[in-house]
């Protein structure tokens, strides 16, 4: 049994892109989905489909080999705007390099559109 989807979803993500893989699959869950949609939008990874299993269902990864390093954040840090960039630099290796995805009210959302909207959450997930 998983405990943590999103982050066992971004390790063999992670895994698969080291070993030059150009699909992985992983399980699907609306967090998944919703991350692998801004990582997509990013460019991070290509496109993903919804395959039944009947098991609860997989999400198949087209992979790009553009991840040199992603996780989820663990413990989820609630933040407020004005600590962003002491984020920013404790899980990017530079400034505007990669993205981090945060969990506000409004839904979820990359660091820079929070900082945009003035909108405090939860960190889940780094990606570059």
């Amino acid at each position: 049994m998983l405990n943590d989807t999103l982050a066992a979803a971004l390790s063999k993500i992670l895994n698969a892109e080291r070993k030059s893989l150009k699909e992985c699959s992983v399980k699907r869950s609306n967090m998944n989905k919703q991350v692998l949609d801004l990582m997509n939008a990013h460019g991070y990874i290509g496109s993903y489909e919804d395959v039944e299993d009947g098991k609860g269902g997989v999400l198949k990864i087209n992979l790009l080999g553009r991840i040199n390093q992603c996780g989820a954040i663990k413990p989820r840090f609630s933040i407020s705007i004005k600590e962003a960039e002491k984020w920013e630099k404790r899980f990017l290796p530079a400034q505007g390099f990669g993205i981090i995805l945060i969990s506000t009210n409004k839904g979820l959302m990359l660091l820079e559109e929070a900082k945009k909207k003035n909108e405090g959450g939860s960190l889940i997930a780094y990606c570059y």
